[in-house]
């Protein structure tokens, strides 16, 4: 698949990639995930100030109208360099108040999120949802004075959600549908248990104990979010599918280089022509991914329909799943015994390549949507 950037969108790719290699090495990498939040404000005030934070929202909100193609290389050098801040999660947060929340909601939530100065988190997956969108316990109920809400339920595996201000959380109400209530993470009834996930990316399981909110806390029309839900996830898995594809591209370039360099009988390992067809294996797997992940940035930027947006995304994110796992693991299997080591970053590489498969649906999720939507 030929597909070129333009000088406005390499830019970026190059700005993004370059702070990355420059200023997110291995051992700083380690660092942040050591520290107590398990991020870097300085490097989170980097990725402000490239504007990561405002390209994806519309021009009213203050953000700059872009879209997914316009992040896609970015995201691809996060995933090489295992970017540890909750970048996407705060993209798809911020992108439900972008789509549905009024003008004043936008200023409240929105706005202190492209400045850096608040962080979103999505919380919408429950137990036993497996994926599903609309599988939802969580219950929204007016209070005795009918101007606000009471909310009550809890919410599994919220990426991001141990260092975010707020939570956009998804609902069932007495409307048929679900609807979006804002919650502030310090709420009266709100408790959070975080934790780290096996690639150290940050997240938390969310209790809401009859938390009290006013009636501005929902976010659009009652009963109305499914499909700006789905939407969201679609943007939000094409850029994971990005990031994959860079993770892979790490994998296939450090394996490379270790084949060049390491030696046995006398001679590099990679001579051996059983290691050359597995590493053109790895390669010829990784731009399979890159040209559906292409595809599907470009389908939720500029496909009008929604059936055919969430086929091409799931195309992509099973292929990704299918990818990630045959290049971590051939990754590790020709580094050898020391593969499998915390100092070598191959092993954070196959870490991150496992979880990535499974966030946000996983290929069995995907598959099951991709041959629903081509019915």
């Amino acid at each position: 698949m030929n597909f070129e950037l333009n000088d406005e969108q390499r830019q970026l790719a190059d700005s993004v990639a370059r702070y990355l290699n420059d200023r997110y090495d291995f051992e700083s990498r380690k660092k942040i995930i050591q520290s107590d939040s398990g991020l870097s404000d300085t490097v989170w005030g980097q990725l402000v100030e490239m504007g990561l934070l405002s390209i994806p929202f519309l021009e009213d909100a203050g953000g700059f109208g872009g879209g997914a193609v316009d992040l896609m290389s970015a995201m691809q050098s996060a995933g090489a360099a295992l970017l540890i801040e909750p970048l996407l999660p705060n993209v798809v947060a911020g992108r439900l108040v972008d789509r549905l929340g009024s003008a004043a909601q936008k200023t409240a939530y929105l706005s202190p999120l492209i400045d850096g100065s608040r962080r979103l988190a999505f919380a919408f997956g429950e137990d036993g949802s497996r994926y599903q969108l609309d599988s939802v316990a969580t219950r929204a109920t007016r209070s005795g004075t009918g101007t606000g809400w009471t909310l009550q339920g809890s919410k599994r595996v919220v990426y991001g959600a141990p260092n975010a201000q707020h939570f956009i959380v998804s609902a069932v109400t007495d409307i048929a549908g679900l609807s979006l209530f804002v919650v502030a993470a310090d709420a009266p009834g709100v408790r959070m248990s975080a934790y780290r996930n096996m690639d150290n990316q940050r997240a938390a399981d969310v209790t809401f104990d009859d938390v009290q909110l006013g009636a501005y806390a929902q976010l659009g029309a009652e009963g109305a979010a499914l499909y700006a839900i789905e939407e969201a996830m679609d943007f939000g898995t094409a850029l994971l599918c990005a990031e994959g594809v860079g993770a892979m591209q790490y994998a296939c370039d450090t394996t490379l280089e270790y084949l060049k360099t390491r030696k046995q009988f006398g001679v590099a390992i990679g001579t051996f022509q059983v290691l050359q067809h597995r590493m053109v294996d790895m390669v010829i797997a990784t731009e399979q991914a890159r040209s559906l992940c292409y595809l599907a940035c470009s389908k939720v930027d500029g496909s009008s329909d929604a059936r055919e947006r969430s086929r091409v995304v799931s195309a992509a994110k099973i292929k990704v799943a299918d990818s990630a796992r045959l290049v971590s693991q051939e990754a590790v299997q020709m580094h050898g015994g020391i593969g499998m080591t915390d100092e070598l970053k191959v092993s954070h590489t196959f870490r991150r390549l496992t979880m990535l498969a499974q966030q946000w649906g996983d290929a069995d999720y995907h598959l099951d949507r991709f041959a629903a939507l081509d019915a």
